[in-house]
């Protein structure tokens, strides 16, 4: 009998995990990438002997790796070795710095210095945070998001409460915490997610548990050796592949897609599944008689930021940082405003620094440092060379401050990306890095559908469907579109 045939439009982490299902599930499967390496926004660059992930640099959440390679009887160390830093992070503030504990009896310690009592209210705070991770992240992000009903599940209606849909992430973080600094320890991991905190559902205190008690790992290599171990996995399941592919028109028929078109027409297949960026894909790439959402609908969306980074390699050792690092050493709540409130270039931004190459010799040369520093940014600002350059010598003035290390004046290699390289590069609409923001109204079923409703046989993976952005969400989110293809065919 021969196999249906089912074509993925991208090779970043939802799209290679469509393809990995859809291939396990029996189907012929050809996965088609712009770019001539997969992985997405999770690619690398080689330069000057440094290895620069170029994208995620933050392995949370190890359980739903496991769990994704675990499908199909594998296990992560088949695949990429993982390793567990310790300390986690570290936070340079304006008057202090504070590194992070691998361990939770290191973190209620942190706590009690910093307010003394504190403890055992971040113990009851992680117990529920524990209580919605197991929900969030087992239950509700493995909904599509067809319909409402999906929801009405006994163990989620009875412990909405629980979860803290209808609290604030600051009230919540606030009524148990008062040292500013322990506050913006918990309240930064939801400034990815698309609103402030006080407008983000406390649900999402799901990430500290994630952060505090699960830890934060490091795959040897670089985050690029995931998405290299996902297309090993797909290879083994006899996905097949076709690099360098820009997809320009997916030609429809009796509503249903039958081919798409880079430079020749590509085979006929059976279903398609795009995981590049939804808006494009509906609004370029069909006719506008096959789209489901409107110009209006995309335009009223809201996203969650897009990001400034710099791609850094330095001549020296840093000795004042870690794998991970945030600074914080300016006004918090006024750059998350900036993004989200009133968007604009920020004045005197907060930013992130990585510095692999502390965890992995293999990222710089010898005597060298790899440095990828990020500032998130609003979506849809337009980026000039001089907002680049000024933005680098701010932050590697304050970065000079904090480390006692010049980064400018032992500077060997340097590449700058922001919101114009993620429309080129990916299509993104308003140049986002992480999505839609995960508002209530932007949650589930009222996110843009897993399911085309005009065109019968097209389905949808990424960031910008359920459940979400983040790459273990990516994961979810290409099994939750290769199940709904193997239900239609």
């Amino acid at each position: 009998m021969t196999k249906k045939k089912v074509a993925v439009i991208g090779a970043g982490f939802s799209g290679l995990s469509a393809a990995c299902y859809l291939a396990k599930f029996g189907f012929d499967v050809t996965v088609y990438e712009k770019h001539e390496e997969v992985g997405g926004r999770s690619r690398s660059y080689q330069e000057d002997g440094f290895v620069f992930d170029m994208g995620p640099s933050w392995y949370w959440m190890p359980d739903i790796f496991e769990k994704f390679f675990n499908d199909f009887g594998k296990e992560v160390s088949d695949y990429y070795d993982l390793v567990r830093l310790s300390p986690s992070y570290k936070v340079f503030f304006k008057d202090d710095q504070l590194e992070v504990p691998a361990s939770l009896e290191g973190i209620y310690d942190l706590f009690e210095r910093y307010e003394p009592g504190s403890s055992k209210n971040l113990k009851d705070f992680l117990t529920e945070a524990k209580y919605k991770y197991n929900v969030g992240m087992h239950d509700l992000v493995y909904k599509p998001g067809i319909k409402i009903s999906e929801l009405i599940d006994f163990k989620l209606i009875s412990g909405v409460f629980k979860l803290d849909v209808f609290k604030s992430m600051s009230a919540h973080v606030r009524k148990l915490f008062k040292n500013e600094k322990l506050i913006q320890l918990l309240e930064f991991p939801v400034l990815f997610l698309g609103a402030l905190p006080e407008n983000t559902p406390a649900l999402y205190s799901l990430m500290n548990y994630a952060d505090f008690a699960l830890g934060t790992w490091y795959p040897m290599g670089g985050m690029q050796k995931i998405s290299h171990g996902m297309l090993n996995l797909a290879k083994e399941l006899g996905v097949k592949f076709e690099t360098g592919v820009d997809i320009q028109k997916i030609t429809v028929e009796q509503s249903l897609a039958k081919s798409i078109f880079a430079e020749k027409e590509h085979n006929s297949f059976d279903a398609l599944i795009s995981s590049a960026d939804y808006q494009f894909t509906e609004q370029k790439l069909l006719e506008p008689q096959n789209r489901r959402y409107s110009k209006h609908y995309w335009e009223s969306r809201k996203m969650a930021p897009s990001c400034l980074i710099y791609y850094i390699g330095v001549k020296g050792r840093v000795d004042n940082l870690l794998h991970h690092n945030l600074f914080f050493d300016e006004d918090f709540g006024k750059h998350a405003k900036e993004i989200y409130s009133h968007p604009k270039w920020p004045d005197k931004p907060l930013f992130y620094v990585c510095c692999p190459s502390k965890t992995d010799t293999t990222v710089a040369p010898v005597g060298h440092e790899n440095l990828f520093i990020l500032i998130p940014v609003a979506p849809g600002l337009e980026d000039t060379q001089e907002i680049r350059d000024n933005y680098l010598k701010a932050v590697l003035i304050r970065l000079k401050e904090k480390t006692g290390f010049d980064v400018e004046n032992n500077t060997v290699h340097l590449k700058s990306y922001a919101p114009s390289n993620f429309i080129s590069d990916y299509n993104a609409y308003k140049g986002n890095a992480y999505g839609l923001a995960n508002t209530l109204l932007q949650t589930a079923h009222l996110k843009p559908g897993i399911r085309s409703k005009k065109v019968k046989n097209l389905f949808y993976a990424g960031q910008l469907t359920v459940p979400g952005p983040g790459v273990p969400p990516s994961l979810i989110s290409g099994k939750l579109a290769a199940e709904q293809v193997l239900n239609y065919l």
